[in-house]
């Protein structure tokens, strides 16, 4: 099983019934890694998991503490972080094609927007290689390969509670922060469902996407901000001169 991508990567690793087989403890720690070691493939960047909790038999689990940190040419400053995201599974699913996933909820994540003097920013940099690594893992699947790829649908995906950081101080301006609406989508894949990589990268690119939207929206402001002081001044100043 691979390609498993950052936020659903654990939603592969379900797709397998061994995996119901195995004890909570390393079921977990599998899921743990997986979503560390994919999500730093799909976005080039060490990602970090606190803490897996799943309940199959129950059709929920928890993933606490993930982290993306920043490309190393910004601050220290992680890109993106969250306190939780939940999952409630239908477990009749999970024999079937495809595996419904009745809500998927990100809890409480933090957003970093940095620009580097250049106008470039970290967020551009991630989706940029996520592109890439999609791109690359939409390649057809071997047919000598070992099982099919899986379907998934999403009936509710929800980002809540998303705490924005805009930092435009290597522009000569400040950092800024706000909060978002929540971003829901829904049934997302259809009723058929898409393969598991391909899923996992809309949402994330989905997720992504608006918040560097919101960034970009952030910094024209300040930048039309900055203008009408600028158009002040000259008004100011010619007043002065002719009085």
């Amino acid at each position: 099983m691979k390609k498993i991508l950052l936020f659903i990567s654990l939603l592969i690793l379900l797709a397998g019934g061994a995996f119901i087989l195995l004890t909570g403890d390393v079921l977990n720690q599998l899921i743990k890694e997986q979503i560390e070691n994919q999500g730093r493939k799909l976005t080039e960047q060490s990602v970090n998991v606190a803490n897996v909790d799943m309940k199959l038999l129950k059709g929920t689990g928890t993933i606490k503490g993930l982290v993306l940190n920043n490309p190393t040419i910004f601050s220290s400053t992680p890109a993106f972080s969250l306190d939780e995201i939940t999952l409630d599974i239908d477990i009749t699913s999970l024999t079937s094609d495809p595996i419904i996933i009745d809500k998927l909820i990100i809890n409480n994540p933090k957003a970093l927007v940095e620009f580097n003097e250049k106008g470039r920013s970290n967020i551009q940099e991630i989706l940029a290689a996520i592109n890439k690594n999609l791109l690359a893992s939409s390649d057809p699947v071997p047919s000598n390969a070992n099982e099919p790829e899986r379907r998934i649908m999403v009936k509710n995906f929800l980002l809540a509670g998303l705490a924005l950081t805009v930092d435009l101080t290597k522009l000569g301006n400040t950092i800024h922060t706000k909060m978002l609406p929540d971003i829901s989508l829904a049934n997302i894949g259809g009723k058929t469902g898409l393969p598991a990589n391909q899923l996992g990268g809309e949402l994330l690119k989905k997720a992504l996407s608006t918040i560097w939207k919101s960034a970009k929206e952030q910094q024209k402001e300040v930048v039309d901000d900055e203008l009408k002081e600028k158009v002040k001044d000259k008004i100011s100043d010619l007043f002065k001169k002719y009085t």
